[in-house]
């Protein structure tokens, strides 16, 4: 979550015109990328007001590419290694921009990354993972259709207030039990992506970062319960309804091939589910009050804004320094007053969370150059989407504004994407929660829905991914995902569109 947007993109111009006229562009690419006459053909706009050209964005593409063809075509290979190919492709656009601009341009680059979105991001997402990885809902929970959409909707509901981190830690491996002796439950999983990671966390700041983005430029709480709470519904229980239909279809197929199967097999089957059952309760009460504490943090970073201080260069605001202070303390907490014994009962591991923190530090690092390239609005390389945000008149297009914000924050992180948009939408919260509301409650739905497109458009959604393999179950691959969400959520948009937009 970047904490000064204008400040980067005026960095990233300033740094970009330097570079275009020392002219070591022509020698440089070449030798990296055999591209020079692709990137004199976009490399920017006037003097003194450029931008990264297309070019520039390579890193970022093989960062994704990499994300959805390796565990594919080389799966051993990544499943060993990501974490190397990830500082590759950063390297690939930090030592050019070394290279172009020097060693202090691209170091202040990387701290103003580290600083203003990656440590920010990273330890709000550790603490939420660790202290809701630290609650055990206990009881017996057989994965029926009622019992499968009673979960999705639970964890929908409270992801606004817990954030869709911790509503997704809390709930998913519930769900991965409830369902242990399922034949066809991948469904499960991914409509709970749709569902809990994403969508139910439309209606505070504390739900989906890009809200608390706007709560921090000014949107008032309770705007977004009040403007998105119609979408929320229509998508929730239009969505809700499919799954439904899906799972009871998928249930009744298992039925049938228990009817067929071995009479042994199906007396087993009997003899365990004729088990008594135990009843529901919740376990590790100390990590439901840490999730307590880092909501408490989150709304805090909007109303307590001492000022800011020079940390490796880059101005932080106090505030956000004393929240990953907390968060990090709420981590250790959660890891000395949680018993091992619950979180084995959890399936509780690290893995997830280090394959997040490595996978997110590059897709924020390559990213910048797309950003800056939006921000550059119609002086900058991609000028053709953003004259798409108005008519004739120059008049904004709130439908426009929410599938290109969407389309973006399926694939960039939803957060800076929202950021994006919003400045480009006049970035006046007054005006926007006003006479704009069309065009910001547009944005706000592009950013928290679309984010479920893929599983880099919002962090829980790749947690969630490797929570559940790690437990031994299939989900689909990253091309795999986006087919479903193209099925599924796609249509759903395009109906949210013309009822709301």
């Amino acid at each position: 979550m970047p904490h000064n947007p204008q400040a980067r993109s005026s960095r990233f111009k300033d740094g970009w015109g330097t570079a275009r006229r020392i002219g070591l562009a022509a020698s440089l690419l070449p030798m990296l990328l055999d591209a020079a006459p692709a990137f004199a053909a976009a490399s920017g706009s006037a003097e003194g007001n450029a931008a990264p050209g297309l070019i520039w964005a390579l890193p970022f593409v093989g960062v994704l590419l990499s994300i959805a063809l390796m565990p594919l075509l080389a799966a051993r290979l990544w499943h060993h290694h990501y974490g190397k190919v990830a500082l590759g492709w950063s390297l690939l656009f930090l030592v050019p921009f070394a290279v172009l601009m020097g060693p202090a341009a691209a170091f202040g680059e990387f701290t103003h990354v580290l600083m203003g979105e990656y440590l920010p991001f990273i330890t709000l997402l550790l603490a939420l993972y660790t202290a809701g990885g630290g609650v055990l809902l206990r009881g017996t929970l057989v994965g029926t259709p009622a019992t499968n959409t009673a979960l999705l909707a639970v964890g929908t509901a409270i992801a606004s207030i817990m954030g869709t981190t911790g509503a997704s830690m809390v709930m998913i491996r519930p769900l991965i039990r409830a369902n242990a002796g399922r034949r066809y439950k991948m469904h499960s999983f991914v409509f709970f992506i749709f569902l809990v990671s994403n969508i139910g966390g439309s209606l505070t700041p504390l739900g989906d970062p890009p809200l608390y983005l706007g709560f921090l430029a000014g949107v008032s709480f309770f705007w977004p319960t009040t403007h998105l709470f119609s979408p929320f519904l229509f998508c929730a229980v239009l969505l809700l309804a499919v799954y439904w239909v899906i799972d009871r279809f998928a249930y009744a197929r298992e039925r049938k091939g228990l009817i067929a199967a071995k009479a042994e097999e199906a007396a087993e089957r009997d003899h365990v589910e004729s088990t008594p059952r135990e009843p529901l309760g919740i376990d590790g009460w100390v990590n439901v009050a840490l999730l307590g504490v880092v909501v408490a943090t989150v709304l805090m970073q909007g109303i307590w804004l001492p000022g800011s201080v020079i940390v490796l260069g880059q101005s932080v605001g106090i505030e956000r320094l004393v929240a990953m202070a907390l968060f990090l303390l709420v981590t250790l907490v959660s890891v000395q007053l949680t018993p091992s014994s619950l979180r084995a009962a959890n399936g509780f591991t690290w893995a997830a969370i280090l394959e997040v923190a490595k996978l997110f530090a590059a897709i924020f690092v390559t990213m910048a150059p797309v950003l800056a390239m939006l921000r550059a609005g119609p002086d900058g390389p991609m000028a053709g989407l953003v004259a798409l945000t108005t008519d004739a008149a120059g008049q904004p297009i709130p439908a426009m504004y929410f599938w290109l914000t969407g389309a973006l924050s399926s694939f960039l992180d939803n957060a800076p994407t929202y950021l994006v948009f919003f400045n480009l939408a006049g970035g006046d919260a007054a005006w926007l929660m006003g006479a704009g509301a069309p065009v910001l409650a547009a944005i706000s739905c592009g950013a928290v829905f679309m984010g479920a497109n893929s599983y880099i458009g919002n962090a829980p959604n790749f947690m969630v991914k490797a929570i559940v393999e790690e437990q031994g179950e299939r989900m689909p691959s990253f091309f795999g995902y986006c087919g479903w969400a193209a099925v599924f959520l796609i249509p759903c948009f395009a109906l949210m569109t013309l009822v709301f937009f």
